[in-house]
């Protein structure tokens, strides 16, 4: 079979949003070649990450490829893609040189290519992340959380993921109601019930984000804990949960803060990432102003994560 790869030049801040876009077009994968991912210093905060070659990453900004098959109506969602990319521009996200190339691949090729940019990695003191095709063996004390992203965007290393799983290694003391929004590949859901969490529902509202949740729920044999349904946003879920999580654009953020704070208990606690450091004041603000106290903040690269209790 025939597939064409769709290759995007952009930046580090519009990588979610664009791989969102790709994957509601029908990607069947997408590939991130981000050159920050040479320089961070996990081995000093979180263990070693694993060695990866400068060759597969631009030398500026992040390459972004997603896959789609060849067929009748390429055409016509190639030019959809591209016109939904420009369009984030109205959310005042940067899109870099914005440069896109498509080219043709043979099924092989993409169907193992990413795989590469994928390996075990200690995410917190308690979390190590690991790919279902990795062998790995943990050490005393550590809990594992094996995924296959497959099409959904979400491997656990992004550091806005990295960032509410550590809150949430910080805020489950056992036996918590949690509501995920935006649960992706479901990886903080899986981490929240491996913490200790008595119950968590995992929220998406893209059908392949849903299928892949699913799949790694029951791979990590946290069913009896993890509820995954589609829906969007908070809307119709009523609670109340001890802890919401959000790990979307800050855009979205600051557009269901209201709903966040219903559905949590007297002092429950909100923690939200997906925040680029320039968008920090704003998110704040609208938290504030939506019945919330800033408990804290924490920040990785570009990226930061809030942590925030509902007042009353």
């Amino acid at each position: 079979m025939k597939w064409s790869e769709f290759s995007i030049h952009t930046t580090e801040e519009a990588v979610e949003p664009v791989c969102n876009i790709l994957h509601e077009a029908g990607a069947s994968g997408v590939v991130i070649e981000d050159p920050l991912d040479l320089v961070r210093e996990w081995g000093d905060r979180f263990g070693e990450l694993y060695q990866l070659s400068p060759d597969d990453y631009p030398e500026e900004g992040v390459i972004v490829k997603a896959y789609f098959p060849v067929n009748s109506f390429l055409a016509e969602t190639i030019d959809e893609i591209k016109e939904a990319i420009n369009g984030l521009v109205t959310y005042d996200i940067d899109l870099g040189s914005n440069k896109i190339q498509i080219a043709e691949v043979h099924e092989e090729e993409w169907a193992t290519a990413w795989k590469k940019y994928y390996k075990p990695v200690k995410i917190s003191n308690n979390i190590t992340i690991t790919p279902t095709w990795e062998e790995y063996t943990p050490s005393e004390n550590e809990t594992i959380i094996e995924l296959d992203p497959g099409m959904a965007f979400g491997t656990g290393t992004h550091p806005t993921t990295v960032l509410c799983i550590q809150a949430l290694d910080k805020a489950i003391q056992g036996g918590e109601t949690i509501v995920d929004v935006g649960t992706g590949s479901g990886v903080l859901s899986i981490a929240a019930a491996k913490l200790g969490a008595k119950r968590t529902l995992a929220l998406d509202l893209d059908y392949v984000a849903i299928d892949s949740a699913k799949q790694n729920v029951l791979l990590n044999q946290v069913d009896d804990v993890v509820t995954v349904k589609q829906n969007n946003l908070l809307e119709g879920i009523t609670g109340p949960f001890d802890i919401a999580v959000a790990n979307i654009l800050a855009e979205v953020i600051v557009q269901f803060v209201q709903d966040a704070a219903a559905v949590l208990k007297p002092n429950g606690t909100y923690i939200t990432s997906g925040i680029i450091k320039r968008k920090k004041q704003e998110v704040k603000d609208a938290l504030t102003n939506g019945g919330f106290i800033i408990d804290e903040i924490i920040e990785m690269d570009d990226w930061v994560a809030i942590v925030a209790k509902k007042v009353g």
